[in-house]
């Protein structure tokens, strides 16, 4: 059964604006869409089509009367009225577009369902297999007529108020109490079961019975006998064999013996889909949704372990989080778990009352000493030879920082992105990018101890550092190295020093902005390029060809977004199992490298690796990056004890914290395994290396019992 989606109706009395921006969101979504400029052009076009959706104008009422038309065709489809409570006039292009999206996800999509369900129950009556449908307390809700015939009872003797399923004698005394006790508490009950005939004489059923929660989230059984339940508000799906002499079938499949309306209770044996797999395979078909299917279609003639073990992977792909572990620790440990709980979650618990403003409402713009950009040839020798081996994976981005007053952003800015010839692939003058480079790190928020413009500078650094490897050379092409380069200096701008979770709770204004979702790379990304774009003098767009930059902008974003650690295994994961593993299996491996998608998932990992590359740098450096990062969490310990907002990582305590501890927690579990993965796509030896001596280093500390960021002196 398939539902073939209706065009959209757009009745406006004129082209305007709004009609035109409907039309753009119509094409851009898929929507097949018809015009009317008259309520009888209208009328004739939806008698003729039964839109789904209909779009009126009613802004001016002399042209015809929107709400009297809206009535007539309101019973039989969605009907949005411009300014009515629906929706407020805007002729923004995207605005028009999610509104059409928010509607086909929602009323548009559940009355699709709704003649999906009814076209089922169409199916279901003429129907050969018997087929029944009773309620948790096993009161009959649904018999087809082949049930009638097969087991002799009369449809209006069985839909009588509160009538049983009858019962066979040969059942267990509690075997209906086991199968009740086993819904409820949400598990699957399989096993055999005697269904009485009206003259008496029982039927073997084999059995599986699988709780579904239905509307308002309760659970309820619905039994089916031989068949398949599809309706439209089940609460338990039941998968019924008509012999004994099939209990060999498969778990998660239905075996059934055909019943016909004549009351033959022999017939061929068929193969079916489980209930949720058909109502998948009603609906427009997804990329997993075909997987699924597929499997579904390879298991109908597969031995039994090969099918047992397809319904394990078909258990698997219908999870939402493909890619991403569960978030359980290797071991039981605090500081591991207080990490996980801080970094990948947006914090769920939250107070009401207590808010959070960020301290930089407004954008900051340069210092007045600054307002004269800088010029590679005006840079100070002492920060010129501070810059000399910057080119170096051990670069020491701490002195960098001392020598330009903290200012680090800037300088290296200017040096890396010459080397890589970003003006000239902007067509950007110097005099923009530095300005550019200028007002973004006096954006970052010097007074915090580790985002600031000195960690966006050592991204930078390291971002640069793994371009220049030969494989990631031959993965990018130069718009995404110079994608890669902006947003590793943006990828933190106006920072506030707090994470998501902490965000989340305080109810602060940019987590009701972004839905507590990917709250601060959200903003990252949109507030850098409001300040490009909102000045001339530093707009280092301003000359790219249109497509290009949207291509440049999109992969800006991506990467940025990239950062977020809730999507930090399914980054992983999905590097590892896209990229990796089909490298080490193939010797060419032009075609891998240069797929557009895999080129997504290079510069993903190339910045996710750049963000937190702090183990695998020289030890000094890798020491004063902990002991910056652990400040920063203690501070944010501090005041959400201040505030009584939850405290989202105990451990992170200033007086408690053993900061060897913390750092052997995030290496073990968030470092070690992306950069074996990095590793081996880039070869990064050096890196490992360093890897490798800073967890010796933090686990000397730590079997000495030591808390702080070095021994004591001897």
């Amino acid at each position: 059964i398939r539902v073939i989606q209706r065009p959209v109706l757009l009745v406006f009395a004129k082209d305007d604006a709004q009609s035109n921006s409907f039309c753009w969101a119509c094409e851009r979504a898929g929507f097949r869409c018809n015009v009317a400029r008259t309520p009888e052009a209208a009328l004739e076009s939806f008698q003729e089509k039964n839109h789904d959706l209909i779009i009126m104008d009613h802004r001016h009422s002399r042209y015809f009367d929107a709400e009297a038309l809206c009535r007539y065709v309101y019973s039989t489809c969605v009907c949005v009225s411009v300014v009515t409570q629906r929706y407020v006039e805007n002729s923004n292009m995207m605005s028009c577009y999610n509104e059409l999206i928010q509607l086909h996800h929602g009323e548009i999509r559940a009355q699709i369902k709704l003649r999906a369900c009814n076209a089922v129950f169409t199916a279901l009556e003429q129907s050969q297999e018997a087929i029944e449908i009773s309620s948790e307390d096993q009161i009959i809700q649904y018999v087809n007529p082949a049930y009638e015939c097969i087991m002799g009872y009369q449809r209006g003797e069985l839909l009588k108020e509160n009538t049983e399923v009858p019962k066979s004698e040969q059942n267990k005394p509690d075997l209906l109490d086991n199968i009740s006790s086993c819904l409820r508490r949400g598990k699957e009950w399989q096993g055999v079961y005697y269904a009485k005939k009206k003259n008496g004489d029982s039927v073997q059923q084999n059995v599986k019975m699988t709780p579904v929660v239905g509307q308002g989230g309760w659970c309820v059984r619905e039994c089916v006998c031989s068949g398949v339940l599809m309706c439209r508000c089940c609460g338990c799906v039941s998968d019924i064999q008509q012999s004994s002499k099939h209990k060999d079938r498969r778990k998660g499949s239905l075996d059934v013996r055909s019943t016909t309306s004549r009351g033959s209770d022999a017939g061929s044996s068929q193969r079916r889909h489980s209930s949720m797999a058909r109502i998948h395979s009603m609906t427009i078909e997804a990329p997993i949704t075909k997987v699924i299917n597929i499997i579904n279609a390879a298991q109908e003639s597969s031995p039994m372990p090969v099918a047992e073990a397809l319904d394990r992977v078909l258990e698997i792909l219908r999870t939402t989080e493909l890619y991403s572990p569960q978030l359980g620790t290797k071991e039981e440990d605090p500081h591991t778990n207080d990490l996980v709980g801080g970094l990948m979650t947006d914090g769920l618990r939250r107070l009401s009352g207590n808010e959070y403003i960020l301290a930089t409402k407004q954008l900051h713009h340069i210092p007045g000493h600054l307002t004269t950009p800088l010029s590679l040839n005006d840079i100070p020798p002492c920060i010129a030879q501070t810059m000399e081996n910057e080119d170096s994976w051990d670069f020491d981005i701490f002195n960098l920082e001392s020598a330009t007053m903290k200012r680090p952003l800037t300088y290296l800015g200017l040096k890396i992105f010459s080397r890589f010839g970003v003006c000239e692939f902007l067509s950007c003058p110097e005099a923009t990018l530095r300005s550019w480079l200028q007002i973004i790190e006096a954006n970052y928020h010097s007074s915090n101890s580790y985002h600031n413009s000195t960690h966006a500078a050592d991204v930078l650094h390291a971002t640069a550092y793994f371009l220049c490897k030969e494989r990631v050379k031959q993965s990018l092409d130069p718009i995404d190295e110079v994608a890669a380069l902006i947003a590793a200096t943006v990828h933190d701008v106006d920072h506030p020093g707090r994470t998501n979770s902490f965000l989340c709770n305080a109810g602060s204004e940019l987590a009701i902005l972004y839905n507590d979702t990917a709250v601060l790379e959200s903003h990252h990304a949109a507030l850098a390029f409001q300040i490009t774009t909102r000045d001339d003098k530093c707009n280092i767009f301003k000359n790219m060809e249109r497509n290009e930059y949207r291509t440049l902008r999109q992969a800006v974003i991506d990467m940025v977004l990239a950062t977020e650690m809730t999507k930090h295994f399914e980054h992983v994961n999905k590097f590892v199992n896209s990229i990796n593993k089909p490298l080490a299996a193939l010797e060419e491996n032009g075609s891998i490298l240069t797929a557009p998608e895999n080129r997504i998932l290079v510069k993903r990992m190339l910045i996710k690796c750049a963000d937190i590359s702090n183990p695998c740098r020289p030890l000094e450096l890798c020491i004063e990056w902990a002991g910056r990062i652990s400040e920063e969490y203690f501070a944010q310990t501090d005041e959400e004890k201040q505030q009584g907002l939850p405290v989202v990582m105990p451990v992170f305590d200033r007086n408690t914290c053993s900061i060897p501890k913390s750092q052997i927690s995030f290496i073990d579990y968030f470092i070690t395994d992306m950069f074996d993965a990095w590793d081996a796509f880039a070869d990064l030896p050096n890196l490992m290396q360093h890897l490798d001596n800073n967890f010796k280093y933090w686990k000397s500390l730590d079997e000495k019992k030591l808390h702080s960021l070095r021994p004591p002196p001897e």
